[in-house]
């Protein structure tokens, strides 16, 4: 009777400490890799653009499923660094993808906090530009037009954001407020603008406090009047005489849109036809040449949106460098889950009163 041979089963070789820790260390990079990449990010608000809807020292969580993922177009890059520290980019632009987009819960909506990345850079890839958080106030097809500081839309007010804000010129008896008046009524003052007057940017829970003070003799609305060129504005031609507060109307552009080709238009949409959309545009005598094919018109191959601040008066937004494409778009802010106010001292830091709070 042969007994058969058995073989004993060797057991599992056992991790080491170092491998352990090797293992969590890998999949704890990938996992926050995937996570920051496909679902959400965190982003800091470097000025007071938005204020007083988001303050300067809010830190937010950014939904990048709210839009649709965007898959990276620069994927050779140190994860979690900015693009650029000092003089040094982060990144290899040796490989370049195409843009692609995942589906997201919806689309951008008037109203929205946006971040995308800066269109007006030029020397990074799309991916690798600063990026901006404004409130989108025009998607694809709208017309837009500011009169007086109210933003229209398609010929209908557009109400603005609850905490928004604008200057107001305030005339006043005597030296002034006692500073610490304007620290707790969060009150900007920009500069005085004639004898006991000065531009003050207010919010507007404060204007009824401001007011009520016995050496206040007005408080009237700033408001930029059209008909003066401005060339730091949108389009930067002195054939749109427009202001931060009298601006349009103005058509955005919509994929599948198009548009005639003249010397308005083109001050309008070159950029997008040219640098956002990568198309070669020549003047040949009265006539306009795109990839060396004389145009009479031209129809937009992606969406366009209209970005601008809470803080109209403060904010370098679309009424200064135009439109945002939708490669650029980045997510929607949801949520702040920490706030630190850099004036403060060590104690009163930071504004517990921001901490994991909604996004409006």
């Amino acid at each position: 009777m042969r007994i058969p041979f058995i073989t004993k089963k060797k057991p599992a070789a056992k991790k080491s400490k170092a491998r352990e820790w090797l293992d969590a260390l890998v999949f704890a990079f990938v996992a926050s890799t995937i996570i920051r990449g496909l679902l959400f990010s965190a982003f800091a608000i470097p000025s007071a653009s938005m204020e007083r809807s988001l303050l300067t020292g809010d830190y937010l969580f950014v939904s990048k499923v709210a839009y649709g993922p965007r898959m990276p177009m620069t994927p050779l890059a140190i994860p979690f660094m900015e693009s650029k520290v000092g003089d040094h980019n982060t990144f290899w632009d040796g490989i370049k993808l195409p843009y692609f987009r995942l589906p997201g819960f919806g689309e951008v909506k008037k109203g929205d906090p946006v971040v995308f990345n800066y269109p007006v850079e030029s020397d990074r890839p799309i991916d690798m530009r600063t990026h901006y958080i404004k409130r989108c106030q025009g998607t694809p097809g709208d017309l837009l037009t500011i009169v007086n500081s109210q933003v229209y839309i398609n010929g209908k007010p557009f109400t603005a954001a609850e905490k928004a804000q604008t200057s107001y010129i305030v005339t006043m008896q005597g030296s002034g407020l006692n500073p610490k008046i304007y620290d707790d009524l969060h009150i900007e003052v920009r500069g005085q603008v004639a004898e006991n007057a000065w531009e003050m940017i207010i919010p507007g829970e404060s204007l009824a406090t401001i007011k009520s003070y016995s050496n206040i003799r007005s408080v009237e609305p700033f408001i930029e009047p059209k008909g003066v060129y401005h060339p730091e504005l949108f389009p930067h031609n002195e054939h749109f005489k427009w202001s931060q507060d009298n601006f349009g109307p103005l058509k955005i552009p919509a994929k599948g849109y198009t548009i005639p080709i003249n010397d308005s238009t083109l001050a309008l949409y070159e950029r997008c036809i040219t640098v956002y959309e990568g198309n070669k545009l020549e003047r040949v005598g009265k006539e306009v040449l795109i990839n060396g094919k004389k145009a009479a018109s031209y129809t937009f191959a992606q969406n366009y949106y209209w970005m601008m601040g809470d803080n109209r008066h403060n904010s370098e937004d679309s009424r200064y460098w135009g439109f945002v494409p939708d490669d650029h778009i980045v997510g929607k802010a949801v949520i702040t889950w920490m706030s630190i106010d850099s004036t403060k001292n060590f104690i009163d830091k930071v504004r517990w009163n921001r901490i994991m709070r909604l996004v409006h």
